[in-house]
């Protein structure tokens, strides 16, 4: 049962947190737009798309705005009790510290259980939800989509390069366009400015274009035989199939593990494991026909009853100079053939394992953040018990310090972990079991009401060192 100290401490934290946990969510949210600015801007969205898709990405960041607001609310809550002598009088009274962050310490158990069942319920409905949205959006109106200056492919069979745009993105100027899904790769049209739209249905890019021309090669593929065609234009209309687009942008980031629970997550890490035997049958399968030497008997045991032969050191001794091309050459054909079915092999098979990684570290990810947030509470908590310093000064610094030290180590884990240089349990695991002792290390300090900073802790220590630098170098 929760007594008088501890629905005191409760209503001291829970201001402090939701303030906290709302900004954490607030500056989350807007880092999102700000990664995607350019796609969203000018797409004359409405305010209910824009209400959803700001609800999608707040939820979609709770996880991750959950740990800092619960290490900044810990800091500031006992913070403000040690400034205004309240953890004073309830140490004086022969309670403990840990007596007394017990109910937050439950609170925050709570909490990494919410986290735990929005990882795993809500955040993979929620990413499916938003990355359909998002890619909604920014086919919406796919023409501002091609930036200046760079060459752009997503449209399937054709390569757009634009110098300028102007007037609300529909005015373009110094247009380049390589078609691409020709048999010859020469057809190009040029245009010294246009008009850029999309139809009405939204199924197709028109591009109206003016004063350029267009620059045909007709033959065959791979001969010198070809005839080449200049066309002036005044007027050309070019109209290109959005539907290829819309595929190429769906196929990119439709799938993602952020959108699996435990559940699927573990399945889909089965199935990747299962296909190592599939490997290596294909190796079998694809390699071993042409090593035809492994289907014969060892030729020790073979030839064991026959003299021993002279050594062979050179290849026309064995092979005369009549059929030494052609069986060079079919040597070379059998190396080339195994060396490509091996590369490719061996390139499926690291994708294979990355994906596997991928899925692994979702999993991981799921108890990792739930984690994170007992781990900041046991940093915060302590650390303002010491520094007694409330407000939003001391504390703020010092939860963005911590907060930044666990971002860094989490972003360092996670790398770690897709390259394959560390296993994905320990780049998962990493930075929660760095922190911990530090936590607890805190606590302990707490307790024992340390001076860990306090500036005159620091200047009676460094003290005595400061002597015995004055007397060595006088010597």
């Amino acid at each position: 049962m929760f007594k008088k100290l501890d629905i005191l401490i409760l209503k001291a934290f829970i201001g402090p947190f939701l303030a906290a946990l709302t900004i954490s969510t607030f500056v989350l949210t807007m880092q999102f737009f700000w990664l995607y600015i350019d796609d969203l801007v000018g797409k004359g969205l409405d305010f209910l798309t824009i209400l959803q898709l700001i609800g999608l990405v707040s939820v979609s960041t709770f996880t991750t705005a959950l740990p800092l607001a619960l290490l900044f609310s810990s800091i500031m809550t006992f913070g403000n009790l040690g400034e205004s002598f309240e953890l004073i009088a309830i140490k004086a009274a022969g309670i403990p510290l840990i007596r007394f962050m017990r109910p937050l310490f439950i609170f925050t158990i709570f909490l990494a259980g919410v986290a735990f069942l929005f990882a795993n319920n809500i955040i993979p409905v929620t990413q499916m939800k938003l990355t359909s949205l998002k890619y909604e959006i920014i086919v919406s109106k796919p023409a501002l989509d091609i930036k200046e200056g760079v060459f752009y492919d997503k449209i399937d069979g054709y390569v757009i390069k634009l110098g300028k745009k102007e007037a609300n993105d529909s005015v373009i100027r110094n247009i380049v366009i390589f078609e691409k899904k020709f048999n010859l790769q020469d057809n190009m049209i040029v245009a010294e400015w246009g008009v850029m739209r999309v139809s009405k249905d939204k199924r197709f890019l028109e591009f109206i274009l003016y004063n350029g021309w267009r620059y045909q090669e007709r033959g065959l593929k791979n001969t010198t035989e070809t005839e080449f065609s200049r066309l002036n234009f005044k007027e050309y209309k070019k109209v290109f199939n959005l539907s290829s687009f819309q595929t190429n942008k769906m196929n990119d980031n439709i799938y993602d593990p952020k959108m699996l629970s435990i559940r699927q997550l573990s399945s889909a890490i089965d199935s990747l494991k299962n296909t190592d035997s599939i490997f290596g049958k294909k190796m079998i399968r694809e390699v071993i026909p042409y090593l035809k030497f492994m289907s014969y008997k060892d030729s020790a045991q073979l030839f064991a009853a026959l003299p021993k032969s002279k050594p062979i050191s050179k290849f026309n001794e064995i092979v005369p100079d009549s059929v030494a091309a052609p069986v060079i050459e079919a040597i070379g054909y059998q190396f080339s053939s195994i060396l490509n079915n091996i590369t490719t092999i061996r390139d499926n098979y690291t994708e294979n394992e990355r994906a596997r990684a991928y899925h692994a570290i979702e999993w991981h990810r799921k108890f990792t953040l739930s984690i994170a947030c007992v781990v900041l509470f046991l940093i915060g908590a302590p650390l303002g018990s010491i520094i007694r310093k409330g407000g939003l000064g001391m504390p703020l610094v010092l939860a963005i310090v911590f907060f930044v030290i666990f971002f860094l180590l989490n972003n360092f884990r996670e790398k770690f972990a897709k390259s394959g240089e560390w296993t994905v349990y320990k780049g998962m695991w990493f930075s929660s079991a760095l922190l911990i002792p530090v936590g607890l290390f805190l606590t302990y300090k707490a307790m024992r009401d340390s001076q860990l900073f306090n500036q005159e802790f620091y200047y009676r220590l460094l003290q005595p060192i400061k002597v015995t630098l004055r007397k060595y170098f006088k010597k």
